[in-house]
């Protein structure tokens, strides 16, 4: 499976930063799944959880409160 690289951070900190195989997070529109070489778009995000899948298969979960979601050029940056 292909891969993208993610960085989900705070004003302060990064809570994450590598790469993912996917990403599900919640979109005001619904739950949007992203995948390497997803189309290029800004997004604001609700309160809900947001999964990573890494490329080992392993799982992390992450809380956002609201937030933006960024997919440019192969980057995925989600600011909570």
């Amino acid at each position: 499976m292909k891969t993208f690289p993610l960085t989900i951070a705070k004003v302060d900190e990064a809570l994450f930063r590598g790469d993912a195989a996917s990403m599900i997070v919640p979109g005001v529109e619904g739950e949007m799944t992203i995948l390497a070489e997803h189309t290029p778009l800004i997004s604001p995000l609700k309160k809900g959880a947001i999964t990573v899948r890494t490329p080992e298969g392993t799982e992390l979960f992450f809380e956002a409160n609201g937030g933006m979601l960024e997919v440019s050029r192969g980057l995925v940056t989600v600011l909570l």
